[in-house]
């Protein structure tokens, strides 16, 4: 054998593909390689995101501005609810004074016409005055308890004094009354100041 075929031979033989104990050396050196890089490409993805959560869960900054802005809107939810309160019942005044206004009007054209009137024409004129006003009263649900000769009842009456009952039936129940009481949507608005007999 020549020294040029020897030479061609170990190139063959180097070159070949198909010699076992190449393929085997070169698959485990390709295989760890590979799970090498596996590795490192799965703890570099994991890295960030493990320390983004704790960051988040351990940041003081982060809860201290979550509860600045809570308190912030819970601050201006309660502002607005009492102006909106407010606002309301001046609304609410400012309707039953706008009805009232009215009867003022009456009263004064009353008191400028007096002069040279009897008291027949005085007193029709102030009798239609206050029949308008009741009715404006009672169209917001103002009502007036009508207490003489019913049971003393400490619910409704406001006992002024006791006097002996004209009638013995008349006992424990109203005698006189002082002042109305009145009530307002079935709500008692103004006790009756009354004289209870016994």
């Amino acid at each position: 054998m020549t020294q040029q075929q020897t030479n061609e031979e170990e190139t063959m033989h180097a070159g070949n593909p198909a010699d076992p104990a190449q393929a085997t050396e070169s698959a485990e050196t390709g295989g760890e390689n590979d799970q090498n890089e596996g590795q490192e490409e799965a703890g570099a993805e994991e890295a960030p995101e493990g320390n983004g959560q704790q960051e988040n869960a351990e940041d003081p900054a982060v809860w201290r501005d979550k509860y600045l802005r809570l308190y912030a809107e819970f601050d201006n939810f309660r502002k607005r609810t009492m102006r909106e309160r407010g606002e309301l019942v001046r609304s609410a005044g400012r309707e039953v004074t706008e009805s009232l206004l009215p009867v003022l009007d009456d009263f004064e054209r009353a008191m400028a016409a007096s002069e040279g009137q009897d008291l027949e024409q005085l007193r029709e004129g102030y009798e239609l005055i206050g029949q308008k006003m009741r009715g404006i009263l009672e169209a917001r649900g103002l009502q007036r308890m009508e207490a003489k000769g019913a049971e003393f009842d400490t619910d409704l009456h406001e006992a002024i004094t006791q006097i002996p009952a004209p009638e013995p039936q008349m006992i424990g129940k109203v005698v006189d009354v002082v002042e109305p009481g009145y009530k307002l949507h079935d709500t008692v608005l103004r006790f009756a100041k009354v004289v209870v007999g016994h």
